[in-house]
């Protein structure tokens, strides 16, 4: 069975909105993150592993709105005893053989999710026209949960200097939320890529 990615029907590579005659910096570059792994995992209540003994993929599991990452995963925070696994990696056999069923839920969503990233200097901006979080004190490797034209999403920040950012939502608002996401960045210019 071929794997169809969320936005296959509406990410058109190239160039859009008010881009001429920008620095390349000013225009927005938006990608669809696809032919990724994504697990949620939950620690029942009952459970008597420690949060700081919790580690996948040489990386511990954080316990704020924090996201710890290597090269190939990002572990974010979700809330107590819930996090978000992002990762190039198949991580199915480290998960069964070290996160037990009695002690926790591991689900695998690589397919119910969508994945937007945006990058560069007006990234922020467009953030700002559909959520009310504030987006300027959300630090480089943090994330939150908000909402983005009335569409929850999950907000990665991955990188300050490049002003990386993922935007994370269910499949079945994918495509809604990247119309909203690319209507907000006409007005900077976008590639899409």
């Amino acid at each position: 069975m071929k794997s169809v990615s969320p936005l296959n029907n509406v990410h058109e590579l190239g160039q859009f909105g008010d881009f001429e005659n920008k620095n390349v910096e000013e225009i927005i570059k938006i990608k669809e993150i696809k032919n990724i792994f994504i697990y949620q995992i939950v620690k029942f209540k009952s459970s008597n592993k420690k949060d700081n003994e919790l580690s996948l993929d040489n990386l511990d599991f954080p316990n704020i709105l924090k996201v710890n990452s290597n090269d190939n995963t990002r572990i974010l925070w979700m809330g107590p005893n819930n996090w978000l696994i992002v990762s190039k990696n198949n991580l199915s056999d480290e998960l069964k053989n070290n996160y037990f069923s009695s002690d926790f839920a591991v689900t695998d969503i690589s397919h119910s999710r969508s994945i937007i990233e945006l990058q560069g200097s007006n990234a922020k901006e467009v953030i700002k026209k559909g959520s009310p979080f504030d987006i300027e004190k959300l630090e480089e490797n943090n994330c939150t949960n908000t909402v983005f034209n009335g569409i929850t999403i999950t907000i990665d920040n991955i990188d300050n200097s490049t002003n990386k950012i993922r935007i994370i939502s269910l499949r079945s608002f994918g495509e809604s939320l990247y119309h909203s996401v690319t209507d907000a960045c006409l007005e900077f210019g976008y590639e899409a890529i």
